[in-house]
């Protein structure tokens, strides 16, 4: 395995130009457990984020897919290779909303805003511009247990989007609901990224909403992840999970992703 050398954050100078990646990796691998037992999780992973480009990463459970996302986040390391994301620390949204169930709906996202510096005269105005992105408007003074699943999941996207950064990172983030509240919310996500341009690296198993949220679809193999191939998906938006063309190309992933599976001997 090469030498680590790592970078979680690049200082990218942007006033002449733009970067070309919103977050780049290269050769990336991670293992874990002590020395003489360790097994390796991800490797020799080597993949690009365009600026406002929306990637989902797909994968059979266990092969890294949420290990990939810590490390662009910067919650762990990786054993080998590079990571560079330019600009701010990426968002990072999970399964879980994981709200404060004592601050209300527009507190947690006024939180989020203080932490990165936002004047406190500010902060309410804010928050209330990003309830109203997610379309939440009025929700400020709602508690995390008033809210429905989808509501606490469009309150945890607006608090990720307080972060300003233009990286934002998905962790299956609508798994938990129940498939019309999913449905919506990939319409709601759709929408707040084509407003926004963020980039999103959107981490999932279930091939039809990969297809359904991406413009490009990865699929990393059984572990140890590598990029086992990666396909361009030119459906126009808005797109439904029950598309023919969404369909189709569903179909020839899924495929991929089984013969994954088996030459793996897993499931």
């Amino acid at each position: 395995m090469a030498t680590a050398l790592t970078t979680q954050v690049a200082d990218v100078d942007t006033a002449a130009e733009p970067p070309a990646y919103a977050a780049r990796l290269a050769h990336v691998s991670k293992s874990f457990g002590r020395p003489g037992a360790r097994q390796l999780v991800l490797d020799d992973i080597t993949l690009d984020v365009a600026p406002g480009e929306f990637v989902t990463l797909l994968g059979a459970s266990g092969c890294g897919k949420s290990t990939l996302l810590n490390l662009v986040a910067g919650l762990d390391r990786p054993s080998a290779g590079t990571i560079e994301v330019p600009g701010a620390r990426p968002s990072l949204m999970f399964q879980e909303h994981a709200l404060f169930p004592w601050l209300t709906a527009g507190k947690n996202i006024e939180l989020a805003l203080k932490l990165r510096g936002v004047p406190g005269g500010e902060r309410r105005a804010e928050a209330e511009r990003l309830l109203e992105l997610v379309r939440l408007g009025g929700a400020h003074g709602k508690r995390v247990h008033e809210l429905s699943g989808g509501m606490r999941q469009r309150v945890a996207l607006a608090r990720a989007l307080a972060q300003d950064s233009q990286l934002l990172l998905m962790d299956e983030p609508f798994a938990a609901l129940d498939a019309i509240t999913r449905d919506v919310l990939h319409d709601e996500l759709t929408r707040v990224w084509r407003e926004t341009d963020l980039s999103v690296l959107f981490v999932t198993h279930n091939v039809r909403e990969a297809v359904r949220l991406a413009q490009r679809v990865v699929l990393l193999s059984s572990r140890p992840g590598r990029v086992a191939r990666e396909w361009k998906v030119d459906i126009p938006q808005p797109r439904r999970i029950e598309d023919a063309a969404v369909a189709e190309l569903s179909v020839e992933i899924t495929e991929e992703l089984r013969g994954e599976i088996r030459r793996h001997g897993q499931h």
